[in-house]
């Protein structure tokens, strides 16, 4: 039952799930925007947390062993309960991210490479707009622009770190520091699916190598089979073979002769 749940609220939830990062960006990239507009978006934000929510309400409501799933999914629980602690709209960011990755990971169309790919883009995104939303209205911020903070974002999550654009309020640089880890942890997938790949290549073209030499060695054998075979059969029945003495020949055994018979009287 709880399987069925999770597929038939699949491609919904990814759904909302964009609905979520548009609601979250449009406020930050146009503050301009009339009241109504910010107002529609916060809605549509608490609206696909609450969605989130009731998912994993659902499923544990569903699950076998309740307790087993709670200690299972503990991310899970932490993000339907940190909105609720303390409404920032930066805890909604970060639980509805956590959520939605649960989600995406748990879905067998899924790949590993798309998923990362996904994680990667995601993050790059609201890490931006966050830290454009911290620091945009900071006294000594120099993270000004989407364009600004869009580079600081890669260039953290890389952890490159030219230092030409960095965070000076304290929530910005707890940002950095969970951009950071971010970024190191999917680095890291990244260079192990990349490894992965190319121990499976080879061991792939090694195996290939082997069956490919065991054929050419059962082929060897059968052609020496057909070859003995034609040698014992182009020899005639009867035919004396070669190197052996003719009987009567001089140094040959002495053959049995039989004894004369008695003319009949």
């Amino acid at each position: 039952m709880r399987d069925r749940w999770e597929e038939r609220t699949q491609a919904p939830l990814l759904v909302l799930a964009v609905a979520f990062g548009v609601a979250y960006a449009v406020p930050i990239v146009a503050p301009g925007a009339t009241p109504w507009v910010h107002r529609l978006c916060t809605h549509v934000e608490w609206a696909v947390w609450a969605a989130f929510a009731l998912d994993y309400l659902v499923r544990l409501a569903l699950a076998p062993a309740r307790w087993a799933f709670v200690r299972s999914h503990p991310l899970d629980l932490l993000a339907v309960l940190l909105p609720m602690v303390q409404p920032l709209r930066l805890l909604r960011v970060v639980s509805t991210l956590l959520l939605v990755g649960r989600r995406a990971r748990m879905a067998p169309q899924i790949t590993l490479t798309t998923y990362v790919a996904g994680a990667v883009v995601g993050l790059m995104m609201f890490g931006s707009l966050a830290v454009l939303h911290v620091e945009r209205d900071a006294p000594n911020g120099n993270i000004k622009t989407l364009g600004d903070a869009v580079w600081w974002s890669f260039t953290t999550m890389t952890t490159v770190g030219y230092g030409d654009h960095a965070p000076t309020t304290g929530l910005g640089r707890v940002l950095a520091v969970g951009l950071m880890l971010s970024g190191i942890a999917l680095l890291g997938v990244v260079t192990a699916n990349i490894a992965a790949w190319f121990i499976s290549r080879f061991d792939r073209d090694d195996a290939v190598e082997r069956r490919h030499t065991e054929l050419l060695e059962a082929l060897t054998r059968e052609v020496r089979e057909l070859r003995a075979e034609v040698v014992r059969l182009s020899v005639p029945t009867g035919a004396v073979p070669a190197g052996a003495v003719p009987a009567g020949a001089p140094g040959s055994e002495p053959q049995d002769v039989p004894a004369p018979t008695a003319p009949r009287s």
